[in-house]
């Protein structure tokens, strides 16, 4: 099962900073672009995506001397004494208190090492297929760095909250680092009792992690164990911190774990009616309202809205007779694989398949559909149950099936790798 450990972290020396971080920490490196960079920047110039972001946006490899520089950058922190290392290894709780949808959540985690090991051994499950580009831009940045700058965020289960139980004695107290990014609070606990530390790694060992949010990432840091492996002549020691990731880990059962919808965009379609579409979709879908409704598709240029509900889910068995019962569940499967790939070249003229725009927020899909001429289609957001069984099952969910709301910050902690 999958084994996790403490390690000395390098910080920002929260001490000399009263505690407040909130100018340092960033969001995560893969939805920022070089305006975010910039703005990031002149609020403090030791932010972390000084370091995190040499190439934006980090969908491909970019020119050497960037990640060169990145690398210099990040020894000038550690010798001038921006970033410091933790004495003794040490656990981090890392709590996220925010609002969504007018309730107040905290979403409770804990940051730690996790060893490395292939997706094919079922300790570590993945729910998202991965690209190449942003694995060399990362591989890149953690040979320049030898470092886990930006971490995985995993998914663990704990309805029973032992992990949460025995962390609460030592949390008792004011949180050593807050920072307040885009509106969530975050805080975090130094935790190096040994006691407390051996506990949880106890309990953990029991465990499968489940990849939320940083596939990447995570298979980036199998490419740099092998990497230094090969540096090493072929075997890496027992023990040797490139065989372990950076990981936020978050329990599947606690409240604040909130899984978003991404919503799709038909782009450029022209005066393409939504009747149009629903007709060509009508052999899948019935007309229903609103509260019956698998997706809602809202019409750009006049902001007409059809209410649809999906209505021979057993297709998928003859379209995809590979794939499990699990992943045939999910409204994204039918959705992209027989109402999109099979069904909609008869709305238009052409048959040929449309161009889809991803989109977090319901009001930004429906400026996107409006903008880009085409028809936005609402989701529902996938649940944790279903992350977990298509994992379980060795499936990968359709491209942009889960939004982790709110995404976890980078800069509170850094695991070197040498």
């Amino acid at each position: 099962m999958a084994d996790i450990a403490p390690f000395r972290a390098l910080r920002y020396d929260f001490a000399a900073l009263e505690g407040d971080v909130s100018a340092r920490v960033a969001p995560p490196y893969d939805i920022l672009d070089e305006n975010d960079r910039s703005r990031l920047l002149a609020q403090s110039d030791r932010n972390i995506v000084a370091i995190d972001l040499p190439f934006a946006p980090a969908k491909c490899l970019g020119p050497a001397h960037l990640y060169e520089r990145a690398g210099r950058t990040f020894q000038q922190w550690i010798a001038d004494g921006t970033l410091v290392r933790e004495q003794r290894p040490a656990l981090y709780v890392y709590h996220q208190t925010f609002e969504f949808a007018g309730r107040r959540y905290t979403r409770r985690m804990f940051i730690a090492r996790l060893k490395l090991v292939p997706f094919d051994q079922g300790d570590v499950v993945p729910h998202e297929e991965t690209f190449g580009g942003p694995k060399e831009d990362r591989l890149a940045l953690m040979k320049a760095t030898h470092a886990n700058l930006s971490p995985v965020y995993g998914l663990y289960r704990d309805a029973e909250d032992r992990i949460g139980e025995a962390f609460a004695p030592a949390i008792d107290r004011q949180p050593d680092a807050v920072a307040t990014l885009e509106g969530v609070q975050n805080r975090v606990w130094i935790v190096t009792d040994a006691a407390t530390v051996d506990t949880i790694v106890a309990t953990f060992r029991g465990k499968k992690c489940y990849i939320a949010d940083g596939h990447h990432r995570y298979n980036t840091g199998l490419n740099y164990r092998d990497w230094v492996a090969q540096q090493l002549g072929g075997e890496l020691p027992a023990g040797h911190p490139a065989g372990f990731v950076m990981l936020v880990l978050g329990s599947m059962d606690d409240p604040g774990s909130l899984i978003l919808p991404t919503h799709r965009v038909l782009a450029e379609l022209g005066d393409m009616p939504l009747d149009k579409l629903v007709e060509a979709w009508k052999p899948g879908c019935e007309q229903v309202a609103a509260e019956q409704a698998d997706v809602t598709l809202h019409h750009g240029a006049t902001g007409r809205e059809k209410h649809l509900r999906f209505t021979h889910r057993a297709i998928l068995a003859k379209l995809e007779p590979h794939k499990s019962a699990a992943w045939r569940d999910l409204d994204l499967a039918y959705l992209h694989r027989y109402l999109i790939d099979e069904l909609f070249k008869s709305a238009r003229p052409d048959g040929g398949a449309p161009v889809i725009r991803y989109v977090k927020a319901e009001d930004a899909a429906k400026q996107t559909a409006r903008k880009e001429h085409g028809i936005a289609i609402l989701c529902k957001p996938a649940t944790m149950a279903q992350l977990r069984d298509v994992g379980e099952a060795g499936d990968l969910m359709p491209h942009k099936s889960t939004y982790f709301y709110p995404k976890v910050a980078t800069g509170l902690t850094i695991n070197p790798l040498n």
